[in-house]
């Protein structure tokens, strides 16, 4: 393990011929083992393993190998190409795993038919042999490949026990078909056991081969992310031609054209032409947003009506696509806290199951009369069958990745397992005023001008157009279209306004004191308004010309429409809402009036949000902190869940556990719903999979059959074990179609 001081590189890589739970849990042990490892993580649901390690130390090669040595395998090259070659290698994977499963399944019928209804038929049990021996050693061989390479290593995972299972019965088998007076002098009769062999490789199959497309099922929200990226783009070459180039190909500086309806390829900046972009997929927006010259553009968003060339700023994994790809990714990736119990679990469920079998074995031999070695030998095959920990290993990870999947789809990207399974328990919420609850953005609310009379409005807007102002733009926003008036010797007057010429008039734009300094009048209905308007916390901006104020404007970060519906839903699950803002207490108190919440505080500054923020978790709150800025950032590292704004800073993004992509505190009552989901389908998850192993071992031991006389059939208990699994992951999927 390495030193904290030490540099540690953290990287995600898929994980190749795992075949349960248990199989995760072996790799995880022996990574942690290996020199300059820090952390691992190992997740069966989305076959990855999440590595800290030490560069100088270790490295992915040496890991690999290690890996390997066990019967697995790692992709180590880089992350751009990993999804499509992870989904090559899976996407043949599958397609092996269905041909073995119609293999094994077109084999286990005919044996299955003859064992139920035509024993008596000639040379039956040689029939069966001849038809059980492919299923075993062609389509079933690779459960007895990996048993291998564990028992090499003297650890067991679930295909130690198919292995097992089916070898003994197979074994036992041939002996009762080629030596049947073994029994019959004993006055017992030979039974094989082909058809339970056989039946159980097909069902075991059949479980995987659900199970892989569950879990693809399960990942369709990152497919769904990828799409949106075309897979080549049209490259303007310095020479002017066109060049049809792969995505993978492009380079920072590239100029990219893109045409009516195109997805756009990267993240860049607009150099010629304009359009409207449909940036619904990351603001939740419907309304297409209008791109001119300097504007950005994001990868995934689609282009309308417009043409336009655009210079790549970020490519590959450093474009916002791609980082929301990571996010659903490592987040799908991590275990819940739930999970790494679970895990335990089944690392040492395999060793148990051998020595319940085993006792199961002895007890029948020593007690079981005449009988007591044949039970005895089908008790061992029984527990071995139905005793898998499949079902164990499945429960959380793919009610997790449906959760975080269905979470992407409506916006809420989720970082880490944690968050999903702690959100339900939130019982505080921790709310950033500007950008959170209102708008981040100074929008007018009002204009009155003197005696009615707007007639030198063109003038205002064009003083604005040249003014460096923050609220300059609102006022453009507002105006539009308006034409604009020619105006000449223009001055910016820093932190109060600005003024200019046209003909000999002089007109001014900013605050009451520039236009005191210019010994302006002010008309007393006007001045009248202003105090209304600063009551309310508008900022204020004055328009004259070198005599009288001619029009005032109220400018004001609004609350978004969504913000009171939102607070208003907390409040009703019992949640205490706080608002911190670096504004002013005027400010402050107006802005948490109108959204209706009680406890605010104002002229925060960072280090006091982290401290307020960990003051409440004193008080036993499990803390929910949302922002958008960069000042939020320690006070979201700070809680239990940090929750980001999709408009917001790449860094509050980075130390946020979950962003709302719109913005829309709506968004958080949906999120701490799917967590309760979630929660909710993990324990069903669970119950299920212990439920069908309590209960399925103990009869598959034997336990009935002293007061019934029933012995339960190795074939019915590779059923049972099949279903366990199916049944999970098929509970894990109902929450997709969950309101």
């Amino acid at each position: 393990m390495g030193n904290n001081n030490t540099p540690t590189i953290k990287k995600t890589f898929p994980v190749l011929q795992m075949g349960c739970a248990s199989c995760a849990v072996n790799i995880e042990n022996l990574l942690k083992s290996e020199q300059g490892v820090v952390s691992v993580n190992v997740n069966y649901a989305s076959s990855s393993v999440i590595l800290e390690f030490i560069p100088q130390e270790t490295n992915p090669e040496i890991l690999k190998k290690s890996v390997q040595s066990i019967g697995y395998d790692l992709l180590i090259y880089e992350e751009e190409n990993n999804n499509q070659q992870v989904e090559d290698i899976n996407s043949k994977k599958f397609k092996e795993l269905k041909r073995k499963t119609i293999g094994a399944v077109l084999l286990a019928l005919p044996i299955f038919i003859i064992s139920m209804f035509f024993m008596n038929i000639p040379y039956a049990n040689y029939i069966m042999w001849a038809l059980a021996t492919p299923v075993l050693f062609f389509f079933g061989k690779s459960f007895y490949i990996n048993a291998f390479k564990h028992a090499k290593h003297f650890s067991a995972n679930m295909d130690t026990l198919v292995a097992l299972s089916t070898s003994v019965a197979y074994s036992f088998s041939v002996f009762n078909a080629l030596y049947p007076e073994f029994w019959t002098n004993r006055g017992l009769e030979a039974h094989v056991y082909f058809e339970a062999v056989a039946v159980i490789i097909a069902f075991i199959l059949i479980g995987k081969l659900l199970e892989e497309k569950a879990k693809g099922n399960a990942s369709s929200a990152i497919k769904k992310l990828m799409g949106l990226q075309p897979n080549t783009v049209m490259v303007v070459k310095d020479n002017g031609n066109q060049v049809e180039t792969p995505l993978e190909n492009i380079i920072i500086g590239d100029i990219i054209i893109v045409k009516p309806g195109d997805k756009i390829a990267v993240d860049g900046e607009l150099t010629e032409g304009s359009s409207y972009v449909d940036e619904s997929m990351l603001s939740g927006e419907p309304i297409a947003s209008l791109k001119a010259e300097t504007n950005k553009v994001f990868a995934g968003t689609i282009n309308q009506k417009g043409s336009f060339k655009f210079r790549a700023e970020k490519v590959g994994s450093e474009t916002m696509l791609a980082h929301i790809i990571k996010m659903v990714q490592d987040a799908q990736g991590s275990k819940a806290p739930v999970q790494k119990l679970v895990d335990k679990i089944a690392g040492i469920f395999v060793p148990s199951v051998i020595i319940i079998s085993i006792i199961a074995f002895i007890i029948w031999i020593v007690f079981g009369s005449d009988n007591g070695l044949t039970h005895g030998i089908l008790a061992l095959v029984t527990v071995l069958v139905i005793a898998c920990p499949c079902a164990l290993g499945l429960a959380t990870p793919t009610a997790i990745m449906v959760g975080m999947g269905k979470g992407a789809e409506n916006g809420i990207l989720i970082k880490d397992a944690e968050s999903l399974e702690l959100s339900k328990k939130i019982n505080a919420i921790v709310l950033d005023k500007t950008g959170t609850i209102t708008e981040g953005k100074p929008m007018v609310t009002d204009i009155f001008w003197l005696n009615n009379d707007d007639s030198s409005k063109a003038i205002l807007v064009s003083l604005e157009n040249q003014s460096e102002h923050p609220l300059a733009d609102a006022i453009i926003d507002y105006f539009g279209d308006t034409e604009q008036a020619i105006i000449t010797g223009f001055e910016s007057i820093t932190g109060k306004g600005a003024k200019a010429s046209i003909g000999n008039a002089i007109y001014i734009a900013g605050n009451k004191n520039l236009l005191i300094e210019n010994n302006i009048q002010f008309d007393k209905d006007l001045i009248e308004k202003s105090k209304e308007l600063i009551k309310q916390s508008n900022s204020i901006v004055w328009f004259s010309d070198n005599e009288k104020a001619l029009a005032l404007i109220g400018i004001e970060d609004k609350i978004k429409p969504s913000s009171k519906e939102a607070i208003k839903k907390l409040r009703n699950l019992g949640i205490e809402i706080y608002m911190l803002t670096g504004d002013n207490q005027t400010s402050a108190e107006l802005i948490a009036k109108k959204a209706g919440i009680e406890h605010y505080k104002a002229e925060t500054l960072p280090h006091q949000k982290a401290e307020f923020v960990r003051n409440l978790q004193e008080r036993g709150k499990i803390v929910a902190m949302i922002g958008d800025g960069i000042n939020d950032s320690a006070a979201l590292a700070q809680a239990n869940i940090s929750i980001a704004m999709g408009k917001g800073s790449d860094i509050a993004m980075d130390v946020a556990k979950m962003t709302i992509i719109s913005s829309d505190l709506n968004k958080i009552p949906m999120a701490i719903k799917l967590s309760k989901q979630t929660v909710i389908t993990i324990k069903q998850n669970l119950f299920w999979a212990f439920i069908y192993n309590i209960i399925g071992i103990p009869i598959a031991a034997g336990l009935l059959y002293p007061i019934t006389g029933f012995l339960l059939d190795p074939m019915i208990a590779g059923g049972a074990m099949a279903l366990s699994s199916v049944s999970v992951v098929s509970n894990s999927l109902r929450l997709k179609l969950k309101k």
